[in-house]
């Protein structure tokens, strides 16, 4: 398989756990009685496993991190913000829902991201078939409100 297939396919199973992921932490979430309690076990875990996958594969790089942009941890932020957000709304608006709209936002700021290449991603122009894939996605979004 060449590198390409394989970036696909890790990104499609990525794209799998994304609805698994808000699903099983909103469920611990109404469990819990809270979606903040939920987060913090998630984020327990997943460090966890970070520092595990760290350790295996070196932890030098750590000492390059005072170095880095500091606008550069806010993706940090941002996904705390993902995960209590859907942890909380899920149960109320439903897991699709929400992750419609998720796919949405990431669709029209992944074609921002990549039109003007910030954050030093690759630049891909917007061009009138994606503009209108995003457009399409969006009605398919609307649609799926409307029943």
């Amino acid at each position: 398989m060449s590198p390409t297939t394989n970036y696909a396919l890790i990104m499609l199973l990525a794209g799998v756990g994304v609805p698994v992921l808000a699903a099983l932490n909103a469920a611990l979430g109404v469990r819990l009685s809270s979606p903040f309690a939920a987060g913090a076990i998630l984020f327990t875990v997943a460090l966890g496993t970070t520092v595990v996958a760290l350790l295996i594969t070196g932890p030098a790089p750590l000492a390059k991190a005072p170095e880095a942009p500091k606008h550069l941890f806010l993706a940090g932020f941002l996904v705390a913000f993902y995960v209590l957000s859907i942890t909380f709304i899920a149960p109320h608006f439903g897991v699709g829902n929400a992750v419609f709209f998720v796919l949405l936002g990431q669709l029209v700021s992944a074609a921002v991201i990549d039109h003007f290449g910030l954050f030093g991603a690759q630049i891909n122009t917007l061009t009138i078939y994606r503009a209108g894939g995003i457009a399409l996605m969006g009605v398919g979004v609307w649609l799926t409100q409307q029943a």
